[in-house]
């Protein structure tokens, strides 16, 4: 039973979790802070520059800060 809890616990973490290198511009806008402008520049940014290496990495996106990348974080 306990192993049938854990389970369900941990898929239910899992659904909402935020990958970055795969999330949509639906999936970031659900963050909070981000828009739709900013999950644009997000796309973009994995667009043209490829994966992200890390979540840090979104610092470098207009308008992402310390603030939202902390957000993202604790989602992820």
């Amino acid at each position: 039973m306990k192993k049938i809890i854990f389970s369900l616990l941990l898929a239910a973490v899992s659904a909402f979790a935020l990958d970055i290198n795969t999330a949509s511009q639906e999936e970031f806008v659900k963050v909070k802070g981000i828009g739709e402008k900013k999950a644009e520049r997000i796309i973009a940014y994995r667009d043209e520059h490829g994966k992200f290496s890390s979540i840090d990495e979104l610092k470098n996106v207009k308008g992402i800060g310390e603030k939202i990348v902390g957000i993202i974080k604790s989602e992820s």
